[in-house]
């Protein structure tokens, strides 16, 4: 068995919701959010919770420590994905984010923070929360896509990832930050730059063709490789089907990449071929919530703390 990378959480935070629906208050730079649903809001809300349900039993299956919170309300309709509002951090620090839309700040819990001190060793929560009153936005491991072991902050500029949170977040956590231009094939910036990059312990995919600006292209996929990865360039189709927002786990028998079926169904081959000499590949089928214009990295908020001695973990 491959030894616990600090890139591949073994736990993770998931959000089970009573009630989801694409979110209309962040449809307008959300180019992958669908936009009329003619499901029922009673039939969404059942889909999106049995697809939370079985992809945190596939992930527990897979020997991945899952936090399973509910969310009761119907106020929260991306709630689902909880990387945006907190990340945590080895060494014992959790950051909590400044939210674009204020639709989405109701998602932060006081519960999950808890539970994390509890069960982990916290030694610090940085709150960049009150940011929002200066228009100031950064949604944590959606807007940055974070290399651990090289300490890089990749972050593709948009609505959600404004430069002056992430200079801060980067001094606070020892982070280089890139910070690059990245468009969909309508030349809208893309939202979140978790779309179009993964970093695995030995791989890397990325979107680089989204990226305009041919010396920063490839300024990024030198650094992706600086530390031996196997470098996947990813296709904007790829992308649109979600090939990037995949995450690496450890699971039980060594590193686990979790992603969507349909972005699985996106890789060719050859891609895929690399992807497995460095991990199991876990698909998972989440196509209700991709409706919300995220997929299965989106629905990950990695553990990276250290775990406190018999602590009890919440299922």
């Amino acid at each position: 068995m491959k030894k616990l990378s600090i890139q591949a959480p073994a736990a993770v935070v998931m959000v089970r919701p009573r009630w989801f629906s694409p979110n209309p208050a962040t449809a307008a730079d959300n180019t992958f959010q669908e936009g009329a649903v003619s499901t029922s809001p009673a039939a969404l809300s059942k889909a999106a919770y049995d697809e939370v349900t079985l992809a945190a039993e596939r992930l527990a299956e897979a020997g991945i420590v899952v936090h399973l919170f509910e969310d009761e309300t119907d106020q929260t309709p991306d709630s689902v994905f909880p990387n945006n509002w907190f990340s945590t951090h080895s060494g014992g620090h959790v950051a909590i984010y400044p939210m674009f839309s204020p639709s989405r700040r109701k998602e932060r819990r006081a519960d999950i923070i808890e539970m994390l001190k509890q069960d982990y060793r916290v030694q610090d929560v940085i709150d960049y929360s009150g940011l929002e009153n200066d228009g100031v936005y950064l949604e944590g491991t959606g807007a940055m896509v974070l290399d651990h072991l090289a300490r890089v902050a990749y972050a593709a500029r948009s609505n959600r990832t404004g430069e002056v949170a992430l200079e801060r977040f980067c001094t606070h956590f020892n982070f280089e930050p890139m910070i690059f231009e990245a468009v969909d094939r309508r030349k809208v910036p893309i939202y979140h730059t978790n779309v179009l990059m993964c970093i695995g312990t030995e791989f890397a995919m990325a979107g680089l063709e989204t990226i305009a600006n041919e010396k920063r292209r490839d300024e990024i996929a030198e650094r992706l490789q600086e530390t031996g990865r196997s470098l996947i360039p990813l296709t904007t189709e790829q992308i649109e089907n979600f090939a990037g927002n995949a995450i690496e786990l450890h699971g039980g028998e060594g590193p686990v990449l979790a992603l969507s079926t349909r972005a699985l169904n996106a890789l060719t081959p050859a891609q895929i071929a690399v992807l497995e000499r460095a991990a199991t590949i876990l698909p998972l089928h989440v196509p209700t919530i991709e409706l919300a214009g995220g997929s299965v990295r989106c629905m990950l908020a990695g553990v990276h703390l250290a775990r406190r001695p018999q602590a009890i973990v919440q299922q």
